[in-house]
């Protein structure tokens, strides 16, 4: 893990959360807020249409790039939200872990929601992410 995140884990909240607790970026880290991670293609057509994994997936692959054109890589990623666009818990279960094994032990803090409508056309999953650099 990078030095320049601590992931805390507690020994009183449940083990079954599959992520750290908290984590902290030290003092004069550069953060890096990333704008959702769509599942997108480069021509703007939405990715793997009708499949919660496949989105996650190409989610996955764009939040990199973008983490890379930002100075960052995947374990500076301190913070995530993903939303999933589904009432169903098996849903966000299916996207969950395809994100979750994407982060392997850089199991950063997370929420996960379950959202009427996303904002491209036939959208299912996208992912939000803030990460810190010590440049």
């Amino acid at each position: 893990m990078p030095e320049n995140i601590t992931l805390i884990r507690s020994t009183v909240l449940s083990d079954a959360a599959e992520y750290a607790y908290a984590a902290t970026a030290p003092a004069g880290a550069r953060l890096i807020f990333l704008a959702g991670a769509c599942p997108l293609e480069a021509d703007g057509s939405t990715a793997v249409v009708g499949d919660y994994a496949g989105q996650a997936r190409k989610v996955m692959e764009n939040l990199r790039i973008a983490l890379a054109e930002a100075g960052a890589s995947i374990e500076d990623v301190i913070s995530t939200r993903v939303y999933v666009a589904s009432s169903r818990q098996a849903d966000l279960v299916a996207a969950w872990e395809v994100i979750r094994d994407a982060f392997g032990d850089h199991d950063v803090p997370s929420t996960l929601l379950g959202v009427t409508v996303l904002g491209y056309d036939d959208q299912l999953v996208e992912l939000e992410a803030v990460a810190a650099v010590v440049d």
